[in-house]
């Protein structure tokens, strides 16, 4: 999918603005998927997927690439190249793949875009003598490096920092932070430069997620509100399996982390207290001299509002809250919605999210940005369907319980998870898993039948979304590769993976 066919400004890898990318760039066609294999002793895959109706192969897989190692835990992506390098002599082909549990990073050659090929593998042993493990977001930047997030120290304590890799040589160059100070968790990230800025936001303890089961330290702060609720999102088997720790530790971050971009250095972390535990996914604006981005909260389930303030510095606001469902026959009495992704518009028009819990994508106007307005809501799953083991005793939303959605004879398992839009806004695509662990706990249905990618037609006019009843891709059909789809990348990049530069 080149980025100059009939793109009269999208010279070079990406695109010259957001603007231009939205209304001159092309159709997406294809879509890499990023698949987690339900089988222990089978690698993971990235599927190319045909997404072009004019194609005799739409709908369909066309290609799977498999790992060479077992445990990788595929997870997100990005790109060597992408806007922030507009105009330059060089060419997005390279799709970078960090591994969650593994510590691999994965380099992967694109110039065959249906069929792909591993061109280079880190090493965990590469990753690990930087002293930094459990790696999630990459992002290309405009200095020929790639960043990619990381969460943890190779020994599994907590610690937020960046891997800065070689963008021509795919070779480590050390960690990105400079100076004493250390940012206590790490998870996602943006950058704005116009600004002097990189935000970073916070998840958890990797020895403790990565375990599989909740060791919980109750002098933790804020656990009374999370003991039930937290645990039910990080936890397998047993959700209430609990650990007192011979010392206070905290488990779960609740802040964003602001960082001089041009210094390197974390200079304000900004505390959300116990109503943001756990922020995960962080998104700026598109326009590149915006001050003004947003941040999911998984655990209270809402969205802040991050800004820049007169005097420099950096504050926040809550503009969303998800309301709690009174459940009966679940592993606690309240669900939140555990919101686990979050993305904007490439006109800064409508931040979309997900509900893992309770099984919507919601769509919201942020023009007004301190005041989003609910413009559209479809529920694809959950765990409050009509048909579960689960009674809702008290909702401020919903009259009844949502029916479970079927396309074409399949039945949609699980719950809305991974977002991804289209270029021009009017097609929003959604993947179901969101870790190996958590699937096979909440949604058992889904971990057996694999997961499913369907797409959402979208009013970008009045707001409001639909779902396309002819689109439907079954990462279950082949039984000898039962795939837990997550993350979703174009081969000319989307809203999430790339990032824009002023161009004055």
């Amino acid at each position: 999918m080149s980025n100059s066919k009939g793109c009269a400004s999208c010279i070079g890898p990406g695109y010259r603005s957001a603007k231009t990318a939205m209304l001159e760039g092309p159709r997406e066609k294809l879509i890499y998927v990023a698949c987690i294999h339900t089988d222990p002793d089978k690698s993971d895959v990235l599927c190319t997927v045909d997404v072009d109706p004019a194609s005799v192969d739409y709908c369909k897989i066309v290609h799977k690439l498999r790992m060479p190692h077992v445990g990788d835990e595929l997870h997100h992506s990005g790109w060597n190249v992408c806007s922030s390098c507009h105009g330059e002599p060089r060419k997005r082909d390279t799709l970078v793949l960090p591994c969650l549990m593994s510590d691999r990073v994965y380099f992967v050659d694109t110039s065959e875009e249906r069929a792909p090929t591993i061109r280079k593998m880190l090493t965990p042993a590469d990753v690990n003598r930087h002293g930094v493990s459990t790696l999630h977001t990459s992002h290309c930047t405009p200095n020929g490096e790639i960043l990619i997030s990381t969460m943890g120290k190779p020994n599994g304590d907590a610690a937020g920092d960046f891997l800065c890799v070689d963008a021509e040589t795919f070779e480590i160059k050390g960690t990105w932070t400079t100076g004493e100070k250390r940012a206590a968790f790490g998870y996602d990230f943006w950058y704005q430069p116009y600004h002097d800025v990189l935000v970073a936001s916070e998840w958890s303890v990797p020895r403790i997620f990565k375990r599989g089961y909740a060791t919980v330290d109750v002098t933790d702060p804020g656990l009374s509100f999370t003991r039930i609720h937290f645990l039910s999102y990080f936890t397998i088997p047993n959700p209430f399996v609990s650990f007192l720790s011979p010392r206070p530790i905290a488990i779960y971050g609740r802040s964003l982390n602001f960082y001089s971009w041009t210094e390197r250095k974390l200079k304000q972390v900004l505390s959300l207290g116990n109503d943001g535990i756990a922020p995960l996914e962080v998104r700026f604006l598109h326009d590149p001299k915006a001050s003004v981005g947003f941040v999911g909260c998984a655990v209270s389930s809402n969205v802040y509002k991050f800004y820049k303030t007169p005097n420099g510095q950096w504050a926040a606001r809550k503009v969303i809250q998800i309301p709690p469902k009174h459940v009966e026959g679940w592993i606690g009495s309240v669900m939140s919605g555990m919101i686990t992704d979050i993305l904007i518009s490439l006109d800064d028009k409508y931040l979309y999210l997900s509900n893992w819990f309770h099984g919507d994508v919601r769509q919201y106007d942020i023009s007004d940005s301190d005041n989003p307005k609910l413009t559209g809501q479809i529920f694809l799953g959950g765990s409050v369907l009509s048909d579960s083991k689960v009674r809702v005793t008290r909702d401020e939303e919903l009259a009844s319980q949502p029916n479970p959605v079927y396309l074409k004879g399949r039945r949609l398992d699980g719950s809305p998870q991974m977002l991804q839009l289209s270029l021009d806004g009017t097609r929003l695509y959604v993947t179901t898993s969101i870790l190996k662990p958590w699937d096979r706990q909440f949604y058992p249905d889904h971990f057996k039948n694999g997961s499913t990618m369907i797409k959402i037609d979208v009013n970008i006019e009045k707001g409001g979304l639909k779902l396309d009843e002819e689109f439907l891709i079954d990462f279950g059909t082949d039984k000898n590769d039962v795939l837990l789809a997550h993350e979703m990348r174009y081969p000319g990049g989307d809203c999430s993976s790339d990032i824009w530069l002023p161009e004055d």
